[in-house]
């Protein structure tokens, strides 16, 4: 039985907590009608062609586009239905408003709680029917409605999981309820429903629905509705939708159409694109074809070829031909990123990007020097999220979301250009709240992922999964890799053509090479493979031919003698420490041997500390966040390719070199490590002469003549039956370490022809093999080989076991949180075994007072009285944090590293733990946690013995 419609009652209210509480609350009504406009608005300029494509046809509705985009309106006018339940009785102020006699149900309705997603989706059915939606099956369009409608908050839940008839109230509230869906129905033009409604683009959908409630919910917003209602709900709706058009632009979200300038122009380069470049300008228009169902392209070129100018031509071609807005930039670490996101910065500028959206992606992307204060302490986003509980850390929490995305670190993945950590997109794929939006915002662009090399199998099967997405979606696809092994690289086409709707046993025989250097692009809707041309490859390898010379030293770790490792790394330095100068990079395994190089070396060469201008440099990833990024940017200024180029410059650095730093030093000294990495690290070895050949030489300083070609020199604890320290079994996996070590033998003193060796060497090492020695099945290197194949299969099987389904798999939207918990973007970690806790370094002053500094000036932040923390003092406390492994704290007193109380329910600072450091004579002491003790050295960074 149909419920009777009711005359619309506007004293059931929609929004309450932040606004005047002088007026009325905010009609639920007039919410409704907003947030369906504001999705109109959304299909129109904020989605894709691509996606509009998608999402019509998951409906069945191939070719009426404006059909499906009323429905997509029509999801989101009827988000906040369930608030017409006992949601209603949640604010004592609010429910003062309510006509008496739906307030007379207050009693029955208001005995349990329950979130007004869930009371919407239970109560879907029934008004949908009201609508002309048929629920004739399990899975009809009225049950997928039900369910972006009970996912709205984030979070999908089983249909199943609803709340009780109580809750709902009795025939008063059904009759408000078919009301209110009635009025958003004819304002949207009466759409009828659709034949079907497929999970994926039901995920789209979602998408659109939580961003347009989080863009009509801002405080400023509702305020200045609330003080001005217009007389009737159709002169309202025809507000809001031309209130939508200045919400978008202001949110940064509206799409800007860039002036594409000529190569030179647009990069900020001086001459001619390279064969890789001009290859993709001359051929991929033509592979690419006329726009079907996306294509995924390999780009893989040695370290300093272009690929980064190379993926952003790619861009501009498959934008235009697939109908994308912008690009998603992802990168391996927060550190390459910054660095991407100054070279994005720049490129935008100089194709008239000035108002297109682009920050920085990344879990402390808003405490990066890109953000100004002001952009964190925008209007808050009143949700409702959480309305039901008590005041405390879950509403606090859910206040936070939508700030993160309007404004804060998640915000590029919704603007047009996103630059950031590879692990936000990937959060997409794992059953976290909001991956329904990353899906929306990842969508809407070209993906493009570089260092595609450097993820473990965990995030490679991550990385996977969201290509699968994204081949069911169409999306362009860029990977870009200087060492990317053929297996690694055929199982991600695989996983994206599947997506495409490729069946996987056609796909079971096919291989995928990708010319090296060069560049291959596979169609996502025919299968169909594309490599660039046999001459452009063999320019692009003349063009960068160099051969480097590789040295082994066998060295012993703390040992005594010329074998030392700090001793032959002095003697490989005596060239720089002279008086010929020049420039060496040293790349230690773990951040104690870089700090222990360092303290030797600076000893030796120039006593002077890295911050007080030596000629010696530390960098690695524990030091406080502001210092890594100072430290980052002074060593990238001395090694980089536009100079001043010192006289003297030693880098003494961790991995965290090795990806997207632009850097050149005249001679490269690496602690062995597997072969891809080993060839990152020299691609900072004479990375740009031959530019440098052509246009001249920084400050016209060239090399030092001990300089004769660009040298590699490896530290090899393993060779000559040598074994493997201790603490680099926390790094590296010793099978390939092993491997790497016999490779390097066959090849000492005959050096690598760069780019025709490298592919066959990663190979080599880093492709399928069983190199099980079945003769010798107890010796070291077979114990190695069995660790190395028992953790890679159980780090892929993790990540099967984590991520949501494949998307052509997924039956139900609750497959999408279908894991226990109920994980929060920040809380969840992409990475095996990564850094999961931040620690801050504090001093306690001889009188008791927590500073930030050792000088006692910088009093630590307290909450205000009212509990809330500034943006400029969250910035100024997480800004000095450090990463570090949870297990570090894991024996230590939890009380004894505990934040402040005043602190204690914020969602970010509440979470650090807090290194209180007595100080003595003015020196900051070292603190024992554990059988360990840690302390942070202005020089050094954090110190742990």
């Amino acid at each position: 039985m149909l419920p009777r419609q009711s005359v619309l009652d506007e004293s059931v209210w929609g929004k309450s907590r932040g606004l005047d509480p002088e007026l009325p609350p905010y009609p639920l009504a007039r919410h409704l009608l907003d947030a369906a406009a504001m999705a109109l608005h959304l299909w129109d300029v904020y989605l894709s062609a691509n996606q509009k494509k998608r999402i019509a046809d998951g409906m069945d509705l191939a070719g009426e586009l404006n059909r499906a985009r009323a429905l997509v309106g029509l999801c989101a006018g009827l988000h906040d239905i369930g608030k017409l339940s006992g949601f209603q009785f949640c604010s004592r102020r609010a429910v003062q408003f309510l006509n008496r006699n739906l307030a007379a149900d207050s009693g029955r309705m208001s005995t349990g709680r329950a979130g007004h997603d869930v009371a919407g989706m239970t109560a879907a059915a029934e008004v949908l029917k009201v609508l002309g939606f048929e629920d004739d099956d399990e899975m009809s369009a009225t049950a997928r409605v039900a369910e972006i409608i009970g996912g709205h908050h984030g979070r999908f839940h089983h249909l199943e999981n609803g709340v009780g008839p109580a809750f709902l109230g009795g025939a008063a509230w059904a009759g408000q309820r078919a009301a209110h869906a009635m009025a958003v129905h004819e304002a949207l033009g009466a759409p009828a429903a659709p034949g079907s409604f497929k999970a994926p683009a039901a995920v789209l959908v979602t998408g659109v629905v939580i961003l347009a409630d989080w863009l009509v919910s801002q405080e400023g917003y509702l305020r200045q509705r609330q003080r001005t209602l217009e007389p009737s709900l159709s002169a309202h709706f025809r507000r809001s939708q031309a209130d939508a058009v200045t919400l978008l632009w202001d949110a940064g979200l509206a799409p800007v159409e860039l002036a594409r300038k000529d190569f030179a122009e647009a990069y900020g380069i001086v001459g001619e694109p390279n064969p890789l470049q001009q290859s993709v300008m001359d051929e991929l228009p033509a592979a690419a074809g006329f726009g079907g169902r996306g294509g995924i392209m390999v780009v893989t070129a040695a370290p300093g070829d272009g690929k980064s100018e190379t993926a952003l031509e790619a861009e501009r071609i498959l934008s235009k031909i697939f109908g994308t807005h912008g690009y998603a930039f992802l990168l391996p670490t927060m550190a390459t990123s910054d660095q991407m996101h100054d070279r994005v910065t720049r490129t935008l500028l100089n194709q008239s990007g000035e108002g297109a959206g682009l920050t920085l992606v990344h879990s402390m992307a808003w405490l990066s020097s890109a953000y100004a204060d002001d952009d964190l302490d925008g209007d808050a986003v009143l949700t409702c999220d959480g309305d039901e509980a008590p005041a405390g850390r879950r509403r606090r929490e859910a206040d936070m979301r939508p700030g993160r995305w309007l404004r804060g670190s998640n915000r590029p993945l919704l603007a047009q250009f996103a630059v950031g950590t590879i692990d936000q997109a990937l959060m997409a794929v794992l059953p976290v709240r909001h991956n329904a939006l990353r899906m929306l915002a990842l969508s809407n662009k070209t993906f493009i992922a570089d260092e595609a090399h450097a993820y473990d199998p965990y995030m490679q099967v991550l990385l996977g999964r969201l290509l699968n997405w994204l081949g069911f979606y169409g999306v362009p696809v860029v990977l870009l890799s200087a060492t990317l092994p053929g297996s690694v690289s055929d199982r991600l086409i695989k996983e994206y053509l599947q997506g495409a709707g490729h069946k996987s046993k056609a796909l079971k025989p096919r291989t995928f090479p990708a010319p090296y250097p060069g560049w291959l692009y596979v169609d996502g809707e025919t299968g169909s493979s594309t490599p660039m041309s046999q001459a452009r490859q063999t320019e692009q390898a003349r063009t960068r031919n160099m051969r480097l010379r590789v040295d082994v030293e066998r060295v012993v770790d703390g040992g005594k003698g010329a074998s030392d490792r700090i001793a032959v790394i002095k003697r490989l330095l005596t060239p720089v420490a002279t008086e010929y100068g020049g420039t060496a990079l040293v790349v230690c395994n773990t951040v104690g041997d870089a700090q222990e190089t360092y303290l030797q070396l600076r000893e030796e060469i120039d006593p002077r500390r890295h911050g007080d201008g030596g000629d010696v440099q530390l960098l690695h990833a524990r030091f406080p966040g502001h210092v890594r990024e100072e430290r980052t940017a002074e060593v990238t200024a001395g090694l980089g390719p536009i100079g001043p180029r010192p006289a003297r410059r030693i880098v003494v650095a961790t991995q965290v070199v090795e990806q997207s730093l632009d850097l050149d030093a005249d001679i490269v000294i690496s602690d062995l490590a597997p072969l891809s990495l080993l060839m990152q690290r020299a691609g900072r070895c004479w990375r740009h002469e031959n530019h440098w050949l052509r246009h001249g030489f920084p400050d016209g300083r060239a090399r030092p003549g001990w300089a004769d070609g660009p040298r590699l020199v490896v530290l090899d604890p393993l060779a000559g039956g040598g074994r493997m320290p201790v603490q680099w079994g926390e790094v590296y996996s010793e099978h390939l370490l092993r491997k790497t070590s016999r490779k390097l033998a066959e090849i000492e003193g005959g050096g690598i022809a760069i780019p025709e060796d490298v592919q066959s060497l990663v190979e080599a090492v880093h492709g399928d093999s069983e190199d099980y020695d079945w003769d010798v099945p107890g010796s070291r290197e077979a114990k190695a080989w069995a660790e190395h194949k028992g953790k890679e299969t159980a780090e892929r099987s993790m990540a099967a076991l984590r991520s949501v389904r494949r998307a052509r798999q997924v039956a139900e939207l609750h497959d999408l949180h279908d894991l226990e918990g109920e994980e929060d973007e920040w809380e969840l970690s992409t990475r095996l075994g990564a850094d999961s806790v931040r620690v801050l370094c504090v001093y306690t002053q001889e009188d008791g007072r927590l500073t930030l500094d050792a000088e006692g000036e910088q009093p630590l932040p307290e909450a205000t009285k009212d509990g809330r923390m500034p943006a400029p003092s969250v910035r100024q406390v997480m800004r000095r944090t450090i990463p570090v492994r949870a297990e570090w704290f894991r024996d230590g007193d939890p009380v004894t590293f505990s934040p402040p109380s005043s602190w204690a329910e914020h969602p970010m600072l509440g979470d650090l733990r807090v290194l209180r450091q007595p100080l003595h004579r003015g020196k900051a002491q070292a603190v024992k946690v554990g059988d360990k003790t840690i302390f942070l050295d202005q020089d050094l960074g954090l110190v742990r013995t």
